[in-house]
């Protein structure tokens, strides 16, 4: 079974962001995988929200790609979701349009793992601090993936940044293919 992916991927500053470039860079020309950079797509911050429910609606993966940032996501993925995750569309009563879709979310942390701990500077693990995503997942009636996180990246080398991409290609690929991974890079 083949599924489509869309990649909803948010990063202020992509250029300046040798990691998350390389997890791209790994899955971009895969076939039945869509690429949507909501900051190219939205530099004003004006989402379009049929536009996005329809891509929603095309695909049967959806992938949140972003750095961590304040515990949480960059701006425009919560716009996104406030904008686009309407009450009777993606949740509610009537609200079942992303039913059975899978949610992935894909995570870098300029952070050590090990600072991602109850005894760690953050106190907190990322699976601990991405709840509002599955809950979020769950709210609208998808089905929550163990996230994908890439820790360290601020002191990664290329071997460290070509492993991470070599995973999470993989990852992608078997969303995709109808065998989903439950393992987080590290």
């Amino acid at each position: 079974m083949t599924r489509k992916v869309l990649v909803l991927f948010a990063h202020p500053a992509y250029r300046r962001s040798r990691i998350n470039r390389a997890l791209i860079d790994a899955v971009s020309g895969l076939e039945d995988v869509t690429i949507h950079d909501l900051y190219e797509t939205y530099p004003d911050f004006a989402i379009d929200t049929d536009h996005e429910q329809a891509l929603l609606l095309e695909h049967q993966v959806v992938v949140a790609q972003h750095p961590l940032f304040w515990y949480s996501c960059p701006a425009i993925l919560k716009e996104w979701q406030d904008l686009v995750l309407e009450h009777g569309w993606a949740y509610g009563r009537h609200g079942r349009q992303l039913e059975g879709k899978l949610w992935l979310q894909s995570v870098t942390a300029g952070g050590r793992d090990t600072a991602y701990r109850e005894d760690g500077f953050n106190k907190w693990t990322v699976e601990e601090l991405l709840r509002p995503f599955e809950a979020t997942a769950n709210l609208c009636h998808m089905v929550w993936q163990k996230p994908f996180v890439v820790h360290a990246t601020h002191v990664a080398g290329d071997a460290e940044a070509a492993a991470a991409a070599a995973a999470y290609r993989a990852r992608i690929l078997a969303l995709r293919d109808g065998s989903p991974v439950r393992a987080v890079a590290s």
